[in-house]
């Protein structure tokens, strides 16, 4: 019997529940919620859309589907005059390039994905710059000195018009407008945002009344930043170039910039995010947690009505693509990395190089294949510079008991022994930096070719062969790691050296440690260095068998 009366209580209670709700809307008591039309309807937009962008407004643009948001009947003057919607509503707009969504609560930006870009080479799933977890600030959320006006904007409802849902040939260019007013404080924020097909530039026009202050657009909170690794190059975070100089800093809180702002941006190693404003006059940057970071930048107040103008790009670190803004954004892509610090030197050599890559590329298909080309042809360049100091460790490795014999001779003079041993140099006419002198001077293009193919999105997700799938990331079963080892011990084994015993062996404890740091490398790093070492090997037994073979590369001085 008890457990029939609970039976019958908990169906009356979600009778009542459910009921009350139904009664009140019948009734008239409780307005009707929107709902999300499924089936596409003729747009509303009509000559909102012209008089917002009177350059376009001889042009009819038909509606598209896949976008609208069911209303009731409108009015006469309903063109003019929206409503916001009561609850939280997504567009979703699509041009060739991203897919975005756009958020009535705030009118801000909800979702942002690349459709050229996968998150990994194993999924398809297109990469999302908009970060997902936890309650922050979406991008283009606008923030004032007055808390009360702040969050009327990032918790009221805008109404979301557009033109369109996709872009395409016939239709390049479409506009979204979103707008918000509050009657009782009179303020009121119109958004509007102007698409490109084949761009990752988003332009944007913000107008507010009703604030009197400056203002602050943000871009929101690690908006571009796909993944927060910590890499031996480049910097994950902020950005900005304010006063005609880049700064790249994270702050540990907050971090302001003051001046003529160009752009601020969030970046990751192959992605970003950027605003362009016409008119900033300072940056700001803040920590909201661990690996979290937002950016804005603070736009100036004119009176009780505001209008600014901004662009807004997010999308890859491609170096073209960045450099055709002519913003100087192309510099976050840094090739003069070199001992934790940017080096002009090295980024003087890695541009070229990075340009022949992309060229070899071209014709190769494959950046596996490239990569071995590109490593061959730099080897034939330092040809000349890897036969000098090859001859040269002969000639020192010849003269070693000579100068074994000086240390014992002398090892209690030390200013004698230096003087002996110049003296014995110059009589066999041997250079005893010889041998580190050209290796320091093929240096920066070792180091340039390293940022290429660390730093670059060009070998993000580019297969190779068989098991190398993305020589982006560290080869899975370790293989080119193992055998570039290996090549490490057949160079030491055949190159000349003048080390005593003890230190050959300790010697022979650098290529463990290289194969070791290797193994966390990208694929394409590690193919470099085994393609370099192939090379080298092949290089020296030639030397050995061919040029040296029967010479004597020390001879002795005349008496």
């Amino acid at each position: 019997m008890m457990e029939k009366r609970v039976v019958i209580f908990l169906v009356l209670s979600l009778a009542v529940i459910l009921g009350y709700d139904f009664l009140l809307k019948q009734f008239g008591l409780l307005p009707q919620s929107p709902t999300v039309q499924e089936e596409p309807v003729k747009s509303e937009l009509g000559s909102t859309a012209e008089e917002a962008h009177p350059a376009n407004a001889e042009r009819k643009v038909e509606p598209r589907p896949d976008l609208s948001v069911k209303r009731d009947a409108p009015s006469s003057n309903d063109v003019t005059e929206r409503t916001a919607p009561l609850s939280e509503q997504v567009v979703t707009v699509e041009t060739d390039l991203v897919r975005v969504g756009v958020s009535s609560r705030g009118g801000v930006i909800s979702s942002w994905e690349l459709k050229q870009y996968r998150s990994s080479s194993q999924e398809q799933e297109p990469v999302q710059l908009i970060h997902q977890g936890g309650k922050f600030r979406g991008p283009l959320s606008i923030i004032t000195g007055n808390g009360t006006a702040e969050k009327a904007l990032h918790e009221g409802m805008f109404s979301v018009d557009a033109d369109f849902a996709s872009l395409d040939a016939s239709h390049p260019v479409g506009h979204m407008t979103l707008r918000f007013q509050d009657a009782r404080t009179g303020l009121a924020a119109e958004k509007v945002l102007t698409f490109h097909q084949g761009s990752y530039v988003v332009d944007v026009a913000i107008t507010l009344t009703g604030v009197t202050d400056p203002y602050e657009v943000v871009l929101g909170t690690n908006f571009g930043i796909v993944e927060w690794g910590d890499g031996f190059i480049g910097l994950i975070g902020s950005a900005s170039l304010v006063d005609g100089k880049v700064e790249k800093e994270t702050p540990d809180s907050e971090l302001e910039r003051k001046g003529a702002v160009q752009w601020v941006a969030l970046q990751d190693k192959y992605f970003m995010s950027v605003l362009m404003p016409a008119g900033g006059m300072a940056v700001h940057v803040k920590k909201e947690a661990d690996k979290l970071v937002s950016a804005g930048v603070r736009m100036p107040a004119s009176g009780g009505r505001i209008s600014s103008r901004l662009q807004l790009y997010a999308g890859p670190k491609e170096y073209d693509t960045l450099r055709a803004l002519n913003v100087g954004l192309e510099d976050t892509i840094d090739f003069g990395w070199f001992v934790f610090g940017s080096w002009s030197v090295v980024k003087a050599v890695a541009k070229p190089i990075f340009y022949v890559l992309r060229f070899i590329n071209e014709y190769t298909y494959n950046y596996g294949v490239t990569i071995i080309v590109l490593t061959m042809f730099i080897k034939l360049l330092f040809v000349p510079l890897q036969y000098k100091s090859y001859k040269s460790m002969k000639q020192m490795q010849g003269i070693q008991p000579k100068v074994l014999a000086l240390q014992e001779k002398f090892k209690d003079d030390r200013d004698r022994l230096n003087k002996e041993l110049i003296k014995l140099y110059r009589d066999y006419k041997v250079n005893p930096v010889g041998g580190c002198l050209p290796m320091v001077l093929q240096m920066p293009v070792f180091v340039a070719l390293f940022n290429i193919l660390y730093m670059t999105i060009d070998l993000r997700q580019a297969p190779f062969m068989g098991w190398i799938t993305d020589l982006s990331v560290q080869d899975p079963y370790y293989v080119l790691p193992i055998i570039m080892g290996a090549t490490m011990i057949i160079q030491q084994k055949i190159t000349p050296t003048t080390m005593d015993p003890t230190q050959a062996k300790i010697m022979l404890m650098l290529p463990a440690f290289m194969t070791f740091l290797f193994i966390n490398f990208p694929a394409g790093l590690v193919l470099y260095w085994l393609t370099n070492n192939v090379l080298t090997i092949t290089q020296q037994v030639v030397t050995d068998r061919v040029l040296f073979a029967n010479k004597p590369l020390v001879v002795e001085p005349a008496k």
